[in-house]
């Protein structure tokens, strides 16, 4: 389908989380890491950039590679990855781009003129006396660095990793301080500390008589201002899902104010974790306003592993106190308005995948795949035309689609290949009415199965739960 746009939004063999998404001129621009397809570690591949028109969210383009992991000094035989970064244009017009070296624990800065890079190394955050930020033992552990220039040209930085005390952490990080979420003010230079820093919201464990108990800081900072009121953007404790927090000022005050998106959408009216309707992992993300739309950036797993995640949005709205209420994962995203309910449609772009035992966390590699459904392609990492499918439905196994426009819809058909035999029990939502049954006798090559759609509202989601013996691939739509 032309003029549209779903999740992922980017080509479905790019695989770029963390995203933070700025408007530089009349586009759009999304920077993040860079993982690799079937890949083993976090963020394999070098930064790349992808940017739209902001009138046309569909139309995204490549912009390259924008650096490089092994232009850091510190990295010249590229062992290293390049983790999540954030950037933003300094008093002198330039764009600098701030990351840290995986787990190497301090921060370092490329510039270059344009947004689209290519960006050259700077150098490294460091205090007024030379000594690197996070450099010595003694120091705070710097991790996934967001960047932010209040309306004044002050400059702050921020930075920091929450995970439970234990005595594995004490020997990762020494005796390195990871208490929770910290912020700099930086000299315009936009390397040199000139305050802090100053530990601004707490991890676990070290958050009573606070705001944030069950919602502490665990990682990827990220800062956005609406109006007066700063928002700090952070994945929280239970990984799944970013939350932000609001103040009247950018170092400090800030307040828990709630989960904007979780990849199950989790605690979205009253659901559990164990009722997740999708694989969770980490996730990292933030907001950009286009058009007087807000939108949230965020990421989903894929691959049956933590190591292959593509970036997602979904609207969100602020009301007049400033409060964001959580936001559901659709299949829709950027796009403006529900997806049209005619033509054809990859099944990657399923918001909720579940098997019949339900879903769970994926810490590293999925545990007993055997019975969980999964997206995944063909070809090797980065080969363009490779679209994904959703492989391993077993009994009971759900892909759910959110939302279409089904005014003009009288039939749906699925492409599949297999050893299935069964039906294709189609929902109107989860647990919902069945708008219609799909024979499924399934081959070794891709077949399509039809059945007729009768769906009495005009925008509706699909969910479709496989009943019967042996395996399907889900390719597509029509």
């Amino acid at each position: 389908m032309k003029k549209q746009v779903f999740n992922p939004f980017l080509p479905s063999y790019e695989y770029i989380p963390d995203g933070e998404p700025y408007v530089f001129g009349d586009r759009l621009f999304v920077y993040g890491s860079h993982d690799k397809f079937n890949g083993e570690r976090f963020c394999e591949n070098d930064y790349v950039c992808w940017s739209a028109p902001l009138d046309s969210l569909y139309d995204w383009r490549y912009e390259g590679i924008i650096y490089r992991k092994n232009q850091d000094p510190m990295n010249t035989d590229g062992t290293r990855c390049l983790f999540a970064p954030d950037i933003q244009q300094g008093p002198d017009g330039r764009y600098y781009l701030y990351y840290a070296l995986d787990m190497l624990g301090v921060m370092s800065v490329a510039v270059c003129d344009t947004p689209a890079g290519t960006f050259q190394y700077y150098g490294s955050v460091r205090y007024q006396n030379g000594k690197l930020v996070g450099e010595s033992n003694d120091d705070i552990f710097q991790f996934d660095p967001g960047i932010f220039m209040d309306d004044d040209g002050r400059i702050y930085l921020y930075s920091g990793f929450g995970p439970e005390d234990s005595e594995q952490c004490d020997q990762l990080f020494k005796s390195r301080k990871y208490e929770g979420a910290y912020c700099f003010e930086l000299e315009p230079d936009m390397l040199t500390v000139k305050a802090g820093p100053k530990l601004i919201l707490p991890k676990v464990g070290h958050a009573n008589g606070t705001s944030f108990i069950g919602h502490e800081f665990f990682e990827a900072s990220s800062m956005r201002k609406i109006g007066n009121t700063y928002y700090f953007i952070y994945s929280s404790i239970n990984s799944h899902e970013l939350c932000y927090a609001t103040s009247d000022r950018p170092d400090g005050g800030f307040v828990y104010g709630g989960t904007i998106i979780s990849k199950g959408d989790i605690f979205l009216n009253g659901r559990t974790e164990v009722e997740r309707l999708n694989y969770t992992g980490n996730n990292h993300g933030s907001m950009v306003e286009i058009n007087d739309q807000w939108y949230v950036f965020y990421h989903r797993q894929t691959n049956k592993h933590a190591f292959s995640r593509q970036a997602c949005a979904e609207k969100i709205d602020i009301d007049k106190s400033g409060y964001i209420k959580q936001v559901e994962m659709t299949s829709c995203g950027l796009n403006d308005g529900p997806l049209v309910g005619i033509g054809e449609y990859g099944a990657f772009i399923a918001c909720n995948l579940y098997s019949k035992l339900g879903a769970c966390h994926i810490s590293t590699y999925l545990e007993d795949y055997e019975i969980h459904p999964y997206f995944t392609q063909s070809g090797i990492d980065r080969e363009e035309h490779r679209d994904q499918y959703i492989a391993n439905m077993q009994d009971g196994a759900v892909a759910g689609f959110k939302y279409f426009d089904l005014q003009e819809t009288t039939k749906i058909s699925l492409q599949v290949r297999g050893n299935a035999r069964g039906e294709m029990i189609v929902l109107s939502s989860v647990g919902g009415k069945i708008v219609t049954r799909i024979p499924i006798d399934a081959g070794d090559t891709y077949q399509n199965f039809e059945g007729a759609l009768e769906v009495k509202e005009a925008v509706s989601a699909l969910f479709f739960q496989f009943k019967g013996t042996g395996k399907l691939t889900l390719n597509r739509l029509h």
